[in-house]
């Protein structure tokens, strides 16, 4: 089984598949993926996040995309249709990160609308629940960023550690067959991280205030210190008068 099937468990409900991702990453890139969960999960959201955006949006379009042309009738979708739509939101989630969070909230929502719909009424469902929820979670990207980087990072950094620990003795293995421990684990990190990115550190306006001001009074300063060394300079001109 190659990356791309593993990655393909994403798309159905199977939690042993999600977690057993680990066995497709090299330890070298595991012991990456820890540095960068670390990172997300702590500095994320804000600005930041269209780092996380851009491969978010690339998982989104390359797991759900399929899922969806499935749903509206088009099968055996060629995987360079997949690729094809991993590229795109991957791209978007770089340049605009709300438009992948419009994708991430709103594909499943229409999903579990079109399910309830029924599969004659599918697209009755799906339209709606998509635009409502995609639009709503857009508008407060934001704090949804935070949380989703922090998701995201916590799912990294557990993915990177398995792998990192995968040929150190049985210890990965004997992890990984408790699929919902590591779930559990990540929701734990992702809860901790989303609180600490939403309520302790500055929101992107505060902290663009802050460094306003830093550099405001890092002015004021340098011109005291100019006006002080031009009166020094007066006072010994006209005291060699």
């Amino acid at each position: 089984m190659d990356f791309q099937q593993a990655l393909g468990a994403y798309r159905s409900f199977d939690p042993a598949g999600w977690v057993g991702i680990y066995r497709h990453v090299p330890m070298g890139a595991g012991i990456v993926a820890v540095a960068v969960g670390v990172l997300f999960l702590l500095f994320g959201g804000g600005k930041a996040f269209r780092v996380v955006a851009g491969p978010l949006g690339a998982v989104v379009g390359f797991v759900w995309a399929p899922m969806v042309a499935n749903k509206f009738g088009v099968t055996g979708i060629d995987p360079k249709l997949a690729a094809g739509a991993a590229i795109g939101l991957g791209v978007a989630g770089f340049v605009f990160p709300p438009v992948v969070i419009f994708f991430a909230f709103g594909i499943p929502a229409g999903l579990a609308a079109g399910e309830i719909a029924g599969p004659s009424d599918f697209l009755l469902g799906f339209v709606p629940a998509c635009l409502l929820v995609g639009t709503l979670a857009a508008a407060f990207h934001r704090h949804i960023g935070a949380v989703a980087a922090s998701i995201v990072g916590a799912w990294i950094f557990l993915i990177g550690m398995l792998s990192s620990l995968h040929q150190v003795g049985g210890v990965a293995n004997a992890v990984a067959a408790q699929p919902w421990g590591v779930i559990i684990a990540a929701a734990l990190f992702a809860v901790a991280g989303s609180v600490y990115q939403i309520t302790v550190r500055p929101a992107p306006e505060e902290a663009e205030k802050l460094k306003m001001e830093k550099a405001r009074l890092k002015r004021k300063v340098a011109e005291k210190k100019a006006l002080e060394k031009r009166w020094a300079n007066y006072s010994s001109e006209k005291k060699k008068e």
